[in-house]
């Protein structure tokens, strides 16, 4: 995965990657869908979701991704990943983010 910068989304440190230029990696993790806000000063989530596999998931088919398209409509520009080993973790971490910054394509 080639990097761009590194982005810290309630603590915890995610690197920002811009798709399609990326090669994923096959391995587990944390990932936000995130745009600017208007000024370009903040990042704002659009989706958070988590993978057993980077590679598998936002890959060259990352059109394919349910929530992609609605993510760029919103206004995404960037994919923030993080690596999480461990199953329960991913989703704790998973479930703390989309909670504290509330993004609306997760909304249910």
């Amino acid at each position: 995965m080639s990097a761009s910068q590194t982005v810290s989304w309630g603590g915890y440190k995610f690197t920002s990657y811009e798709p399609g230029q990326t090669d994923w990696n096959d391995v587990p993790g944390v990932y936000i869908f995130a745009g600017t806000n208007s000024d370009g000063r903040w990042w704002q989530a659009k989706y958070i979701g988590q993978t057993l596999s980077f590679k598998d998931r936002l890959g060259p088919q990352i059109n394919n991704h349910e929530r992609w398209s609605d993510a760029v409509r919103h206004g995404a520009t960037h994919i923030h990943a993080r690596v999480v080993q461990n199953e329960k973790e991913r989703r704790t971490l998973e479930y703390v983010l989309i909670d504290s910054f509330n993004p609306p394509l997760n909304a249910t």
